[in-house]
């Protein structure tokens, strides 16, 4: 199996027509003017010298701002510079982010001429009083207009969500998922809603309008719309924003973040979550008393199962005073796990009394 690697091109605002509550793409890509072609190509040569395997896939994308509201002399430039490295085999793919809005039959046309593969839409809600209360500038019919033409012209389709916008509840964030889902994309992300510096957002939250969602509560939400896209078999590609230099702790000084739930390992929270969630079934299905349970699992999931600084297995012995033991196996499919009892409360009560006697 290829081995997958991004080369990231920011475009910071370019060609978004709006500014919304929420948004400053400048402070959280730490750039504030806008890329050259000279840059992207100098961008894919750095990349490509620091990647080390032969067999991998390798894909450009432009995030931030509206790819297809550039300006189209730029956005014809900028894609010929990555489109001239899969002519020569050095790249594979392009990926580009942008609105809803700005998805047209040319638009597409002229992005498969440049071999665009994917293409994600800012959707963010699909209430529509919500995505005016941020001034997105956009209604959830552009969403279902754009995502059917993308699957028509056969791009992959993409969808980012947000959660806890303003006036923004768990039920319309569901309703979110689930209307997305019947638009079938191929993936999508999850952003809990972060208060950026120099925002309107922050300005709301200043004066007490706004008021973010706490990590706990971002993490819930999460789990449940990641629970119904997995279902759906649509991969969420990432749960929160990247860990940057801007986007970090908000008591470090070069941090763009005032408020919010931000957390270093937000998906990894969101993981340990859903996995704690399988144990405690599994476990509350045995008819006896549980003293110490094995669970076997794929190397990659360990981590997730045994949760943020032994989170669940900590919080297992706590709240249902059982040990767990976690043994990795490469065997094991990724996702699936196998849970044994190795102790119950009657075995220690045997051991208990051959003791005694």
């Amino acid at each position: 199996m290829k081995k997958e690697y991004i080369i990231p091109i920011f475009v910071p605002h370019l060609g978004c027509p709006h500014t919304c509550t929420f948004c400053n793409q400048k402070e959280i890509s730490g750039q504030a003017k806008q890329v050259t072609p000279q840059e992207v190509k100098d961008t894919i040569e750095y990349y490509l010298k620091n990647f080390k395997d032969d067999h991998k896939y390798v894909e450009v994308a432009f995030f931030g701002g509206s790819f297809t509201g550039i300006d189209e002399k730029i956005q014809n430039e900028l894609l010929e510079v990555a489109n001239e490295y899969i002519k020569m085999g050095k790249v594979n793919s392009i990926r580009i982010s942008t609105r809803p809005d700005y998805i047209t039959k040319d638009i597409l046309k002229r992005l498969k001429k440049y071999h665009v593969k994917t293409i994600e839409l800012g959707v963010q809600s699909t209430n529509d009083y919500i995505l005016a209360k941020c001034q997105r500038g956009h209604t959830f019919e552009d969403v279902k207009k754009a995502s059917k033409l993308i699957r028509w012209h056969r791009f992959i389709l993409g969808h980012q969500m947000m959660l806890g916008l303003p006036e923004s509840t768990k039920i319309d964030e569901i309703n979110t998922a689930k209307q997305l889902i019947k638009l079938k994309p191929k993936i999508v992300r999850i952003y809990p809603v972060l208060v950026l510096r120099d925002t309107k957002l922050e300005k709301e939250y200043n004066q007490g309008e706004y008021m973010p969602l706490h990590v706990e509560q971002a993490v819930e939400r999460s789990k449940e719309i990641m629970k119904l896209f997995s279902k759906a078999k649509i991969e969420v590609i990432r749960v929160g924003l990247q860990n940057t230099e801007e986007i970090s702790d908000p008591s470090c000084k070069e941090s763009k973040i005032v408020a919010g739930p931000y957390h270093p390992a937000f998906r990894q929270l969101v993981e340990s979550s859903m996995w704690y969630d399988e144990i405690v079934a599994k476990i509350k299905n045995y008819n006896t008393k549980v003293m110490q349970v094995l669970i076997t699992a794929h190397p990659e999931n360990v981590n997730a199962i045994i949760g943020h600084k032994k989170e669940n297995v900590l919080k297992l012995k706590d709240t249902y005073d059982v040990d767990v033991i976690v043994k990795p196996d490469m065997t094991m499919k990724k996702g699936k796990f196998t849970i044994e009892i190795e102790k119950t409360y009657e075995d220690a009560l045997k051991e208990d009394k051959e003791k005694i006697y």
